[in-house]
C-alpha cells in the first residue's frame, strides 16, 4: 500500500463508525508514513476528474465563488509554479494574510505542494502585532488582499522576496500581482521532496497571558491529525459543510480546509459585515448545509428567531470555544430535534476531546477523548486524579496531531513537554464514564475562603442573566476572605450601569451556584481582549491585585449588598 492507501483506509475507518465511538477509539491507530505529502499524494488524487465542490463562498452581495476539487488541485498547482517563479522554495516563510476568499485556499494548497511553510494571519493585524510576526516569523513572501495592504504602510518589508497583493493597484515594483498565475502551468512539480517532519504550518497564539508563542506544526500534524477533527464534526463525504470562523487563526484551518477535505466535502463560507440571524437561516436553507459549526455567541442570537420556521437541511451541530448553556441547546434541540455537540483542542493540537455524532451527551461535559489521543488530568503533583490539568500522553502514545513545539522558545516547549506529557495548561474533571468537563485555565482557577474557583463555571452562568452580555471573573483581594470572585461585566442592549442592575445580577447568582462561589464584587466596563478577540484576564488581575481598601474604585463598581 502507498502512503495515500494507507491514510484513506484509515480515514474510511472513522467514516465508517461516525456513529459507534466505542469502535472508534479502540481500533484507530495513527497512520505511518514513509514520504507523504498530503496535497500532492492525498489531494490531488482525490481531485482528478473530480467536479465536486470543494469551495463555495457566497458574499452579501449574492455573488459567489465556487471551485471544485479538481479546479482547486489545477490553481494550487497554478498558484504554487507562481510563488516558486518569485522565489519561494521548499522551507521558506509565507504569511498567508486574506478573508474567507478562493485565494486562500488555492496558496495554502500550494504551500503544501512546495513545502514552504505557512504563517497565517488576520486581516485585523497591523502595526508591532505585525511587525512582530514578520520579524519572528522570518516571512520571505506575503500574500494578501486590499484590506491587508493597508497594514504593511508602516511595517518594514525591504527583506522580502515578493508580496503577492490580490484586487490592489499595483504601483510598487516590489509587490507582484497573484491575478498572473492564472496564465502559470497547470501541473506542478516539486524541487525537493517534502519530509513529514518538515515544517508546514507556524501559528502565533493569541496571547492572553503573555507575548503571542509561535506554534510549530509539520507536513502531518495539522494535515493527517485534523482526521480526529474531521470525526468529531461527524464529516462524511460528500457533505456541505459550514463553519462560522475567521481566516488567520488556528479553528480556521481546522474546520474550513484540513478537516472538510480530509472528509471529501464542500467547504461553504458565507461573508458578512453584520450578523443578522434571519439572513443566517436563510443561507443554511437555500445552501443545503447539513454540517454547521458554530461559536456559541452564533447560537445565542439564532434562538431569538423562530428557527423551526426554517426547513433546514442539517444534520450535524457543532459548538466550540466554550460550553453552551443549557437552555440554549435545549431550545435548538426543540426547533430542529439536533442536538449541539461541543469539543476541545488548542492551536497546539487537532481536535483532543469531544462528543462525536450519535453519543450521549451529558449537560456541561466537553465530551470523551479523540481516537488517537490518550488523555490524563494530573494533580499539582502529576499524579492521575479525576480533577486536574488535561494532558496528553507522549512516547508510543504521543498524537499525530501535537505540535513540534514552539519554533522560538525552547524553553518553553521543554516546559510543556515535561514527564512524558503535553500540558495544555487547562483544568478539567472526568466522570466515572470519561466524559471530561473543562474547568477554566490553570492560570485562571483561583482560591477564595480556601474554596478552588472556576472563573469558566462562574462566567457561564453570568452570562445566563438578560442585562449581561460578556462577563470574566477574576479573584479580587479581601480582607476577610484572602480572595473572593470579582465579575467585570459588559452590559446588554438596553441596560443601566446601576446599583439595581447589580444587586439583581447577585441575586441570581445566588439562586444558581453555592454560597461559596458568590461573585461579591462586579465592576461594568469593557474587557481587555486579544486581537482574537480572547479576554487578557491577566490585566484584570493586576488591577485587582493593586487593590487598595475595601470599597468601590469606580462608579462602576458594585458590592453585593448581602454579604455573610
Amino acid at each position: 500500500m502507498t502512503d495515500a492507501d494507507v491514510f484513506l483506509t484509515t480515514r474510511d475507518f472513522l467514516q465508517h463508525n461516525r456513529t459507534d465511538y466505542s469502535t472508534a477509539a479502540a481500533g484507530f491507530d495513527w497512520p505511518e508514513f514513509s514520504q507523504f505529502n498530503w496535497a500532492t499524494d492525498y489531494f490531488d488524487r482525490i481531485a482528478a476528474g473530480n467536479e465536486q465542490l470543494a469551495l463555495h463562498i457566497v458574499e452579501e452581495t449574492g455573488r459567489v465563488s465556487k471551485l471544485t476539487y479538481a479546479d482547486l488541485s489545477t490553481r494550487s498547482n497554478q498558484v504554487a509554479n507562481f510563488l516558486v517563479a518569485h522565489g519561494v522554495k521548499r522551507g521558506d516563510r509565507i504569511l498567508v494574510m486574506l478573508g474567507n476568499q478562493i485565494e486562500l485556499w488555492e496558496t495554502m494548497m500550494a504551500a503544501i505542494k512546495i513545502g514552504a511553510v505557512v504563517i497565517p494571519a488576520t486581516t485585523l493585524l497591523a502595526g508591532p502585532d505585525l511587525a512582530d510576526r514578520m520579524s519572528r516569523g522570518n516571512a520571505t513572501m506575503v500574500v494578501t488582499n486590499q484590506a491587508g495592504a493597508h497594514s504593511f504602510e508602516s511595517v518594514d518589508v525591504v527583506h522580502l522576496k515578493g508580496v503577492a497583493m490580490i484586487g490592489v493597484d499595483l504601483a510598487d515594483a516590489d509587490w507582484v500581482d497573484y491575478a498572473k498565475s492564472q496564465s502559470a502551468e497547470t501541473t506542478f512539480t516539486a524541487a525537493e521532496q517534502t519530509h513529514i517532519s518538515d515544517p508546514l504550518l507556524e501559528y502565533f497564539t493569541s496571547g492572553t497571558t503573555a507575548k503571542p508563542k509561535l506554534v510549530q506544526h509539520t507536513q502531518i500534524s495539522y494535515p493527517v491529525g485534523h482526521l480526529s477533527t474531521m470525526y468529531w464534526l461527524g464529516l462524511q463525504k460528500g457533505d456541505v459543510h459550514w463553519t462560522i470562523s475567521s481566516p488567520g487563526w488556528a479553528k480556521h484551518a481546522w474546520s474550513c480546509f484540513f478537516a472538510p477535505l480530509n472528509a471529501q466535502a464542500t467547504i461553504f463560507l458565507y461573508n458578512y459585515t453584520r450578523f443578522d440571524g434571519p439572513t443566517i437561516l436563510n443561507v443554511l436553507v437555500d445552501n443545503g448545509v447539513n454540517t454547521l459549526c458554530a461559536p456559541p455567541t452564533v447560537w445565542r442570537f439564532l434562538i431569538q428567531e423562530d428557527m423551526a420556521s426554517y426547513s433546514v437541511a442539517l444534520r450535524e451541530l457543532i459548538s466550540a470555544g466554550e460550553p453552551l448553556n443549557p437552555e440554549v441547546i435545549e431550545q435548538v434541540r426543540s426547533a430542529w430535534g439536533i442536538t449541539i455537540r461541543d469539543g476541545y483542542g488548542q492551536t497546539e493540537t487537532t481536535a483532543i476531546v469531544g462528543n462525536t455524532a450519535g453519543q450521549e451527551l451529558k449537560p456541561g461535559s466537553m465530551g470523551r477523548p479523540m481516537p488517537g489521543y490518550v488523555v490524563e488530568l494530573l494533580d499539582p503533583d502529576g499524579t492521575p486524579a479525576e480533577e486536574g490539568e488535561i494532558c496528553i500522553a507522549l512516547g508510543d502514545d504521543r498524537p499525530v496531531g501535537l505540535m513540534v513545539g514552539y519554533a522560538d522558545d525552547p524553553e518553553k516547549t521543554a516546559e510543556v513537554m515535561r514527564d512524558g506529557y503535553y500540558h495544555t495548561g487547562d483544568v478539567g474533571m472526568r466522570d466515572g464514564e470519561g466524559y471530561i468537563t473543562y474547568v477554566g485555565r490553570a492560570d485562571d482557577v483561583f482560591k477564595a475562603s480556601g474554596y478552588r474557583i472556576s472563573p469558566f463555571e462562574l462566567e457561564s452562568v453570568l452570562i445566563e442573566h438578560p442585562a449581561v452580555a460578556e462577563a470574566a471573573v477574576v479573584p479580587s483581594p479581601d480582607d476577610l476572605r484572602g480572595f473572593v470572585p470579582k465579575a467585570y461585566i459588559i452590559l446588554a442592549p438596553g441596560h443601566e450601569p446601576s446599583d439595581e442592575t447589580a444587586q439583581s445580577i447577585f441575586a441570581f447568582m445566588r439562586s444558581k451556584v453555592s454560597g461559596y462561589k458568590l461573585i461579591r464584587r462586579l465592576e461594568f466596563s469593557d474587557l481587555p481582549k486579544t486581537i482574537s478577540g480572547k479576554i487578557r484576564r491577566v490585566e484584570l488581575r493586576g488591577q485587582e491585585t493593586e487593590r487598595d481598601g475595601e470599597n468601590p474604585r469606580s462608579a462602576h463598581e458594585f458590592l453585593e449588598a448581602r454579604r455573610e
